[in-house]
């Protein structure tokens, strides 16, 4: 098996185990259960934000360690601070260092978007996205059929929640687009292999609808690349490793911004020169 599907399969027992521990009338009794989303799409086009969206990884299964003692309550006030649009909490535990108590922990230190990233293949762990404070969750378009995307979708949405559909390829974006989707994200990272190419968003960007926000992750190293995604189309830009390989995340976060805004405000005066 390739390391998406380990990870599945692992998945599937893990997501049974937690039923048994935290029923579903469990999870609604959160405090974070009727509290009103906050809308990711509407912070990504925000015109005093990034569009980046920040994430909080401890390790990854092609790169081990990254930063396994990162503190959730720093980091995450850090990134909105340094003027991050959004924030991504991998909640999986076993391939990544994550928890659910690492995305709750966010959300009660940050009024903003905070997306769930994690391997969701079915209602239960949709329900728990909502209990542990979510707003948005993530449905990989190469784990599920069309279908279930679909109806994982429109659960999603009815708990208010929004729903960034993640693809690879063309042939996942043509068979997985659904109205009940509001960003379409395109992973420059092959789950498969783990191998990154920043092309891969670039030339499906065209396809992707304008009804929905377009979201570059993975494989962003400077904020070059991120003018070059901003001119194939995109508004939203996750990064993660880039950050978290640092002492600190948040800090680094701040630096890559401020380059990029220093970076737009040049380029807008050579425009203007050209102009005049």
């Amino acid at each position: 098996m390739n390391i998406l599907e380990k990870i599945i399969v692992h998945k599937r027992k893990e997501v049974a185990h937690q039923k048994e521990l935290y029923p579903v009338k469990y999870l609604e009794s959160s405090i974070f259960f009727d509290t009103p989303c906050v809308p990711m799409t509407t912070y990504i086009q925000r015109e005093d934000k990034s569009g980046i969206i920040a994430e909080i990884k401890r390790k990854s299964p092609s790169k081990g360690n990254i930063h396994p003692y990162v503190s959730v309550e720093k980091t995450s006030i850090g990134y909105m601070q340094a003027g991050a649009s959004a924030l991504s909490i991998l909640t999986d535990t076993f391939f990544f260092g994550g928890k659910n108590e690492d995305l709750s922990l966010a959300r009660r230190m940050n009024y903003c978007p905070i997306l769930r990233k994690d391997f969701i293949i079915e209602e239960y762990q949709i329900i728990e996205a909502r209990s542990i404070g979510a707003d948005v969750i993530l449905l990989i378009a190469a784990v599920l059929t069309p279908a279930k995307l679909a109806e994982l979708a429109r659960f999603a949405q009815s708990l208010g929640l929004q729903v960034l559909m993640e693809v690879h390829d063309q042939e996942e974006l043509e068979r997985s687009l659904t109205p009940h989707i509001n960003l379409v994200g395109v992973n420059n990272r092959n789950l498969k292999t783990f191998e990154v190419n920043i092309q891969t968003a670039a030339s499906l960007s065209t396809l992707i609808p304008n009804e929905f926000v377009k979201v570059a992750e993975s494989g962003i190293k400077g904020p070059e690349e991120i003018l070059f995604l901003e001119e194939c189309g995109y508004e939203g830009f996750l990064i993660g490793e880039r950050f978290m390989k640092h002492a600190e995340p948040h800090k680094a976060c701040a630096q890559f911004i401020d380059s990029l805004s220093l970076l737009k405000a040049t380029k807008s005066g050579n425009s203007k020169v050209k102009k005049a």
